[in-house]
């Protein structure tokens, strides 16, 4: 799955009083059909994409539609396969932030709304990067809630994967054979001295956090104190464990220049930039979850010599066949995004108006370098590594393909089986 995204979001900053609404910072509400149209000139057929959820979501069981009806209406007209982000770093203002308790049963009940609207749309990102929101939001107190201690980050983390998972049983009573790819950035922290390795292991295994309460999988023991300290309770820690969806997940690995860090002893950290790469550390995360992988992220500056964007794609790609043919099934890669991006070099927590040079095109729709390197890297695979395997090939139903009566068919299958499960008797 060639693939590339339009970035949707929209975390506040300011306390609450201005959100960076990249959608609009980078042009999309006036060319969005211009946009879908460059998605197809790259011969691009997967996008990550969602409706702005703060003026898309007015409040229980009250919706506006309007810009998701146009904006999906046309990309099943084109037949490109959304892989649908609906929380991408923000919430609605009457929600408030991800310290509300109530926003995981709210958040669901909006992804099943939306699922049911568009019946056709099989892949999903519910929550994008959990592990980044929680942090930015809670612990670093950059944007939403902006806190910074060790609880808040706690119960954001918890509200946001109780979310996503709500959102993915919601889904799949509408959709039952909905994919979800769960883009989550891949992180390693490197100790600078021997006095450092303490430090680091924590925050190497604070990592993992969101996907191992995301996939049911038991926290280590020190992770367990820690989440208990700090104000989860037994009770929402079992709810992770019985509530185990793995089987519906591809596990979306996103990866960045800044994804690694170095560790000093008292707990300071700082950019290490590339060290290990995309394959080590992803080769971890599947160590870990043994679940199917995707790239889901990762573009660098043009820069001034122009082919640093080119040279970083060309090694990420190498990146994913070292993965893939040391045994991983590597499902798809991703140049995000679309379009240059507005403000990610102060993290969105400044509104600045700074253009960053990291899109497939500038924000005048002009290709960059690396958008004609990646068309030319999608001609030159896409008709070959299909054939290589039969077992790595997701089972995506086109839009187009998408039969209504068999949906509905699907549905109530799904029900029986649910049924049949809930009245089984405990022992079978």
């Amino acid at each position: 799955m060639f693939a590339t995204g339009i970035e949707n979001s929209a975390p506040t900053i300011q306390n609450g009083k201005y959100r960076m609404d990249e959608l609009e910072k980078c042009g999309h509400y006036t060319h969005w059909r211009k946009d879908f149209d460059l998605v197809q000139e790259l011969g691009i057929t997967f996008l990550r994409y969602g409706p702005p959820i703060h003026q898309t979501f007015l409040g229980p069981n009250n919706y506006d539609w309007s810009f998701a009806d146009a904006t999906f209406a046309e990309l099943y007209h084109r037949d490109l396969v959304p892989i649908v982000d609906l929380c991408h770093f923000g919430v609605p203002d009457w929600i408030g932030n991800f310290q509300n308790p109530d926003f995981p049963n709210l958040f669901a009940g909006y992804a099943r709304a939306f699922a049911a609207r568009f019946p056709w749309v099989q892949l999903y990102t519910p929550v994008n990067e959990m592990y980044i929101c929680a942090l930015f939001s809670a612990k670093y107190g950059w944007w939403n809630e902006q806190l910074t201690t060790d609880q808040s980050y706690v119960t954001a983390l918890k509200h946001i994967v109780k979310a996503n998972v709500l959102a993915m049983r919601a889904i799949l009573e509408v959709r039952p054979d909905a994919i979800f790819i769960q883009s989550e950035s891949s992180e390693y922290f490197h100790a600078e001295n021997p006095r450092a390795i303490g430090p680091a292991e924590i925050m190497n295994g604070k990592r993992f956090l969101s996907l191992d309460l995301n996939y049911g999988r038991r926290v280590d023991s020190e992770m367990y104190e820690y989440l208990m300290d700090n104000g989860m309770s037994r009770e929402e820690y079992h709810f992770f464990l019985h509530n185990k969806m793995k089987r519906h997940c591809i596990m979306g690995n996103d990866y960045y220049v800044t994804n690694e860090h170095r560790v000093a002893a008292d707990g300071r950290t700082w950019a290490a930039g590339e060290i290990f790469g995309y394959h080590v550390i992803t080769s971890q995360y599947y160590n870990r979850y043994q679940l199917p992988i995707m790239h889901t992220e990762t573009n660098l500056n043009q820069g001034p010599n122009g082919d640093e964007a080119v040279n970083w794609l060309k090694k990420q790609w190498a990146n994913v066949l070292r993965v893939r043919n040391d045994g991983m099934p590597i499902l798809g890669f991703t140049w995000y995004s679309l379009t240059d991006q507005v403000d990610w070099d102060s993290a969105l927590r400044e509104n600045n108006g700074h253009v960053n040079p990291l899109g497939l095109y500038d924000l005048d729709r002009n290709i960059r370098p690396v958008g004609t390197a990646y068309h030319q890297l999608i001609r030159d695979w896409s008709e070959v590594l299909p054939t290589q395997s039969i077992c790595l090939r997701v089972p995506v139903v086109l839009p187009k393909e998408y039969d209504e009566e068999v949906g509905l068919k699907n549905i109530r299958q799904a029900k029986a089986r649910k049924d049949a499960s809930t009245n089984a008797p405990a022992n079978s």
